[in-house]
């Protein structure tokens, strides 16, 4: 089990003499390694590098080193400024920052600093090591075709696979890429133009070009709120259709009720003409016992008043008009 102090401290810096193991330091074998064995002491890995931009590459190549067997103690050493620039070329973090960004790694037991270029034997058996562990890319450097190649023939190398997609040259590469972009996002979080080595021209270019970016998100706010403007008059516009679509059937449905074949307003003019029909059929009478009238001399003769008779109840059917019809008829045969 991996002690609390590790996960919770970062890696120790090597002293002197950092192996505090009391047992004589004896050669391994990788097989041995791998069993387990030696059971009194850890396996003291090496691993060493620049670490310029610590990455995810950099982590998963210490964590693979750490891996290589049960009980290792893994040892990284960090190369100074002076050696980098020397042999390989300038760095971003000076050597102090990445001194203390290997310590936090959690695979890492303990950090050299200003570690050799070239692994000589007396800082082998200093460190008490047991294996070095790198990727197995020939690394031509500082005049020879591979520096690890006295290493590899004398059976400590252990290979480590290198993370395709991530490293601290490709970093860079983007960074160089899109400078104008990076150089505009500092100025706006107030860096200035001397903090960013940016001509006076350049700092007006990228200020006016920030301007333009800033008028462009603002047209877009505009365009995606007038889009959802839209949207909700459509929606709206949808629903007085459908409403508007609704009231017409109902009002059609209620106009084919009172006005269609078998509608209400048929029924009333039905019973209205029947009404009309039973009237014209009941006229007004005289009464019998009415005067005569007295005919004067200069005036032509007019037919006789008659009182008029109560006006009888309105058939309410054609039987009854009929039926009243006849009794009407009889009573004149009895006047006369």
């Amino acid at each position: 089990s991996i002690p609390l102090s590790m996960l919770t401290e970062p890696a120790i810096f090597a002293k002197d003499t950092s192996c505090e193991c009391r047992a004589p330091h004896e050669k391994l074998s990788i097989a041995q390694a791998r069993r387990g064995t030696p059971m009194d002491r850890p396996v003291r890995v090496y691993a060493d590098g620049i670490f310029d931009l610590f990455h995810s590459g950099h982590a998963r190549a210490l964590m693979q080193a750490k891996n290589l067997f049960p009980n290792a103690y893994l040892i990284v050493g960090v190369c100074s400024d002076e050696l980098t620039h020397k042999y390989k070329g300038f760095t971003v973090m000076t050597e102090d920052e990445r001194y203390e960004a290997l310590r936090h790694c959690r695979y890492v037991d303990e950090v050299v600093r200003d570690a050799p270029w070239t692994l000589t034997q007396d800082f082998l058996e200093k460190h008490q090591i047991d294996f070095v562990a790198h990727d197995d890319i020939p690394y031509s450097s500082a005049g020879t075709e591979d520096v690890y190649k006295h290493i590899k023939e004398a059976g400590m190398f252990v290979p480590t696979q290198r993370t395709e997609g991530i490293s601290t040259s490709d970093l860079i590469t983007r960074i160089v890429r899109d400078y104008d972009l990076y150089a505009r996002r500092n100025l706006q979080r107030g860096y200035t133009a001397k903090e960013l080595n940016v001509s006076f021209i350049n700092e007006k270019k990228y200020c006016l070009q920030n301007q333009v970016d800033r008028m462009k998100e603002k047209v877009k706010t505009v365009e995606e709120k007038s889009k959802h403007f839209v949207c909700r008059v459509e929606e709206k516009s949808h629903d007085l259709i459908q409403k508007w679509e609704e009231k017409s059937r109902e009002f059609i449905g209620n106009f084919l009720e009172l006005f269609g074949p078998d509608g209400t307003w048929k029924q009333v003019f039905s019973e209205r003409s029947g009404r009309m029909i039973s009237y014209a059929m009941s006229p007004r009478g005289s009464p019998s016992n009415s005067p005569p009238r007295q005919l004067s001399p200069s005036r032509s003769p007019s037919p006789p008043f008659c009182w008029p008779r109560p006006r009888p109840a309105s058939p309410s059917s054609p039987k009854e008009a009929s039926a009243s019809f006849s009794s009407m008829s009889e009573e004149d045969e009895n006047d006369k």
